[in-house]
């Protein structure tokens, strides 16, 4: 998979080897595109939401896997089989991908930028076609806020998509959606920067606390791009600090 040289009109900033993009291993292993680093203020929308996004970064790939073990660990109400996977601030769609090689009843991801979707759409039909995907993907563009979550067990990721205003607004709408679900929505926070917010809001209770650990090319591979990045405004470490968190209800 060959880089972009120059960015196209109308194309996201960030993406081409003038402004520092670098392809990660999954990417090169798996002929998709989810590398780039974009930081928060140039994936503007027009939503009212727009200023609370973090950056565009792919999750590392070791990252996920070990919090899914990790979870499968937490006794769930039942097996993979009956949850929906969502992943909130879906970008172009890794974690999405990575999910779909399990059993899961399905696969969504929620995202608001339009051009990310596009993506992460573009890679959602690579991953069929490769046969890797073992549940049904969707990735709609939208207010995660807003988002019309799936019937029966949830499971959502946050890859610390967005600020602490936006992320109440969700745990708000997941307690009215989940109000007589207890025990059928865990979430898996990952640079859990506001696990405060959850802190503040009932029902919900924190499962896993702590690091876990990139893989050596995950690492290798992130530390490349932080430390090629023109405004060196990011930084990265061999770990995400994380955390696993329930909804029991009131």
């Amino acid at each position: 998979m060959n880089q972009p040289r120059g960015r196209r009109e109308g194309a996201l900033p960030r993406l081409t080897k003038k402004e520092g993009y670098i392809l990660h291993p999954f990417d090169v292993k798996n002929g998709v595109q989810t590398s780039g680093l974009i930081p928060g203020r140039l994936l503007k929308t027009g939503h009212r939401h727009d200023r609370h996004s973090t950056a565009y970064f792919g999750v590392a790939p070791s990252v996920v896997r070990a919090l899914l073990e990790r979870w499968q660990k937490s006794r769930p109400c039942g097996p993979v089989e009956q949850f929906a996977f969502v992943d909130v601030g879906a970008g172009m769609g890794r974690a999405m991908l990575l999910a779909a090689e399990y059993p899961f009843r399905k696969v969504e991801g929620i995202e608001l930028n339009p051009i990310l979707v596009g993506i992460a759409r573009r890679n959602a039909a690579k991953w069929r076609t490769a046969g890797r995907a073992r549940a049904p993907m969707r990735i709609t563009c939208g207010d995660a806020v807003e988002n019309r979550w799936p019937k029966g067990p949830c499971l959502v990721l946050l890859f610390n998509p967005f600020g602490a205003s936006v992320l109440r607004g969700l745990l708000k709408r997941l307690t009215a959606v989940f109000s007589d679900r207890p025990g059928q929505l865990d979430l898996l926070y990952v640079n859990h920067e506001q696990d405060h917010v959850f802190e503040g809001q009932r029902g919900f209770v924190r499962l896993f606390l702590g690091q876990v650990k990139r893989s050596r090319v995950d690492a290798i591979a992130d530390h490349r791009i932080m430390a090629n990045q023109p405004d060196g405004e990011y930084a990265a470490s061999n770990y995400e600090d994380c955390s696993i968190w329930r909804w029991e209800g009131f």
